[in-house]
């Protein structure tokens, strides 16, 4: 008996001009949660198709309980007890529950084409409950919450009799209860003989579950350490090539004038009687915990969502904003949270994502000005350092934090004032955040007024002028940076304010 489940030799796989891994080695133990980290761009998501089947290594050699394996195809791994759960759910949102966990390994009767539905629906229901959900196999994928259908992932591994699970960011778009509980779901799953390689930019994640680390950078093998045998320092060594002294850049401008102000701004059912103000210079952070209303409420101030009541004034003027067409002739700019679904084009190159907000002042009569659009755009993706080849590569094959930096880069082809970000690093790998902090100081200090929403209370509090923290649609409290900390911000984002009211 090997002492590996998974073992992988000098595994190197080339794409034509690039190298996705180079000569890398891994080992995973029975019953073992192993955190794999690295930066995006590092070869993780290549590792993750190496692994199932999807891309055979130009060099190398996988072994699976010390016995040489190659996959010509995912369903050969699979067979073997391999199953993959990524950060973007690959599902069927119009199929049902039922029948997405069995895709591709249905049960059918002997000697027939007919499906066993009834075993099926039953098999379904025993796994889901096994994994403490209450999730009705005959409910609509579509229909689930993110953290919902993670669970029906994970129950479409065990389907397969799957031993090694690969978690690829499965806590990216989860709250902290959400995250908790898929912790619990991991560690059940580790105690009954299942190994998991869990892969996660999030430190936290990496410090509750795992027991061992490996680190690739730039395609290459870095390391592996136990968990309790390397700093956090070393490890973001290991992962950047470098030392980040400093994660949040130091203030460089100044607060000037008042820019917006809001007062009761209401959205019934969403969010109620929210004020605020936002000054030129200044970044306000907006927190609380995941649903209290952050970003409806700045989707209101873009245009996306119409207020019911409520005043906003911009420069000292009442406005009433209904469009987020309306929004941007304001000055009023908006980074979504998803940025793969709502803020680019990822089968667009770099340059024309970028330009996109600007067509009619690079165009004439329908015609574009295609070298003053290029130049525009090489201009502005050199601004926010975005990493590619030329602004023609596809913005799908950019790592997530350049994405984020071209979303970015996208909003200032338009002449704006207040700059709202939803998420700014949400995905993004450690060296990638320090970058778009620098980026958002930048802007910041050249007089933008910023608005931030962040779940992550580090990054408010390392971030922000003032914070706003709101709960269950409304702003608990604002507070001044210095007297911020985590304590403060949690105490204020479980203040019931209806309960204080009513005493």
């Amino acid at each position: 008996m090997s002492e590996y489940v998974l073992e992988l030799r000098g595994i190197t796989k080339k794409f034509p001009g690039v190298t996705a891994l180079d000569n890398v080695h891994f080992k995973l133990k029975p019953g073992e949660i192993h955190a794999l980290m690295g930066e995006n761009g590092a070869g993780k998501s290549t590792f993750i198709k190496v692994i199932t089947g999807v891309h055979a290594p130009n060099e190398g050699e996988i072994y699976l309980n010390g016995q040489k394996v190659e996959f010509s195809n995912p369903k050969e791994a699979q067979a073997l007890g391999i199953a993959a759960i990524y950060q973007h759910v690959t599902n069927y949102p119009d199929l049902s529950v039922t029948e997405n966990i069995f895709m591709g390994h249905e049960k059918v009767q002997k000697g027939t084409r007919r499906l066993l539905w009834k075993q099926m629906h039953q098999e379904a229901k025993e796994i889901l409950r096994s994994l403490g959900s209450s999730i009705d196999p005959k409910s609509e994928m579509g229909a689930l919450s993110v953290a919902q259908q993670q669970i029906v992932e994970i129950a479409k591994a065990i389907s397969t009799n799957a031993k090694i699970i690969i978690m690829d960011e499965p806590t990216a778009a989860l709250t902290a209860r959400e995250s908790e509980e898929l912790y619990k779901i991991a560690e059940e799953l580790r105690d009954q003989g299942a190994s998991i390689i869990f892969i996660s930019h999030r430190f936290e994640d990496m410090y509750r579950l795992a027991t061992q680390v490996t680190v690739l950078r730039d395609a290459k093998y870095i390391g592996s350490w136990e968990i309790n045998a390397i700093s956090n320092d070393d490890l973001i060594v290991a992962m950047v090539g470098r030392e980040i002294t400093q994660v949040y850049p130091d203030k460089k401008g100044k607060i000037g004038e008042e820019l917006l102000k809001v007062n009761g701004l209401s959205k019934t059912g969403y969010f109620a009687d929210i004020s605020f103000t936002l000054h030129r210079g200044e970044i306000l952070g907006l927190t609380g915990l995941v649903g209290a209303g952050r970003t409806e409420v700045c989707q209101s101030l873009f245009g996306i969502m119409p207020y019911d009541k409520g005043k906003i004034e911009l420069n000292g003027k009442s406005v009433s904003i209904q469009s987020p067409k309306e929004a941007m002739k304001l000055g009023i700019g908006y980074l979504p949270e998803d940025r793969q679904l709502q803020g680019l084009v990822l089968q667009w190159g770099i340059g024309r994502n970028i330009t996109l907000p600007a067509l009619s002042s690079i165009g004439k009569k329908g015609w574009l000005n295609e070298k003053k659009e290029a130049s525009i755009a090489k201009e502005l993706a050199e601004k926010v350092h975005v990493k590619a080849n030329s602004i023609f590569d596809l913005v799908s094959s950019l790592s997530g934090g350049n994405q984020q930096k071209v979303a970015v880069a996208k909003l200032l082809t338009k002449d704006l004032d207040i700059i709202i970000l939803d998420e700014p690093t949400k995905g993004v790998d450690v060296g990638a955040k320090s970058a778009i902090y620098e980026i958002i100081n930048e802007l910041a200090a050249q007089g933008y007024g910023i608005i931030m929403i962040s779940s992550e209370m580090p990054e408010v509090i390392g971030m922000s002028d003032r914070i706003a923290v709101m709960r269950a649609g409304r702003i608990t409290k604002v507070l001044d940076r210095a007297e911020v900390s985590q304590e403060v911000i949690l105490e204020a984002a479980m203040t019931d304010l209806s309960k204080k009211d009513a005493g």
